[in-house]
């Protein structure tokens, strides 16, 4: 089995990133992308510090908007008031949300031009229509991931476990787009092993710990796996099984160190193509 690293596609990705932004900054636009943190979840602190050291590497300024407590009207309201900011180029906004707001209803008040994670609703419904537009970055990943290990999807079977809005099904729009013949299953999928052995490409985003096993493989299929569940020791595994699956995967993308820091840095291409 192969192991695809992410870090190195994300380093390329990243060399392009720079050159764009530096462009971009010659010519009076610094490519700004703002990040709205409602909530002091010690996860997603981490995960900011991240997209903040991404955007210093790359020559993204990175604005950090933290809401302490915040209702729904104040990050609404904050939301609003960054999608007309002339100088906020890209938009993201970190969950958990505040109690009785969902990521849709966040999502709308996000610019679509803005929208470099696909959160607003109106930027799936674009996905699906062919329309351009930013798709969630994860399902983004998934795609690009294929595309730089030159996996040809024409004509193949691609199986995607997880119908989130975050990466299941914009991960099957984006799959189908580069003509792939698309299953989405999900917990009332009858016989789930069997129908992802068909498979030459699975996505799993289900989110359980080291589900996928060697049961749910054909031999030589490509596994994406974009899950990060974290262990009682600190660490993070994936909803693949990796010692399972070695003697049938062709490839498979670890956790950590896979689908995260590509997922990162298609942010960092987002935000410099909304600010262009």
């Amino acid at each position: 089995m192969r192991t695809i690293d992410g870090r190195a596609i994300a380093k390329t990705i990243a060399a392009e990133v720079t050159a764009e932004a530096e462009k971009l900054t010659a010519d009076g636009v610094v490519p700004t992308l703002a990040v709205v943190v409602p909530t002091d979840d010690e996860a997603t602190a981490w995960y900011v510090r991240s997209i903040e050291r991404t955007a210093a590497r790359v020559g993204i300024t990175c604005r950090t908007e933290r809401l302490t407590d915040p209702s729904a009207a104040d990050l609404i309201s904050l939301l609003d008031e960054l999608s007309a900011d002339d100088s906020v180029h890209g938009i993201i906004c970190q969950t958990p949300l505040p109690d009785g707001v969902t990521l849709a209803e966040v999502g709308e008040h996000i610019a679509v031009g803005k929208d470099v994670d696909g959160a607003n609703p109106a930027s799936l419904g674009r996905l699906a229509a062919g329309l351009d537009t930013f798709a969630p970055a994860t399902a983004a990943a998934v795609a690009e991931i294929l595309r730089q290990e030159k996996v040809e999807l024409t004509g193949k079977q691609a199986v995607i476990i997880g119908r989130s809005m975050v990466v299941g099904k914009p991960a099957a729009l984006l799959l189908l787009a580069d003509n792939a013949t698309v299953t989405v299953c999900h917990s009332r999928t009858r016989d789930l092993p069997q129908v992802c052995a068909t498979a030459d490409v699975v996505v799993a985003a289900v989110g359980r710990a080291e589900m996928v096993t060697a049961d749910y493989l054909k031999q030589g299929a490509i596994v994406i796996d974009v899950g990060t569940n974290p262990t009682d020791d600190g660490g993070l595994v994936g909803d693949v099984d990796a010692a399972a699956v070695a003697e049938r995967a062709g490839a498979l993308t670890p956790v950590p160190g896979g689908v995260g820091p590509v997922t990162t840095m298609l942010l960092m291409r987002h935000t410099v193509q909304a600010a262009s």
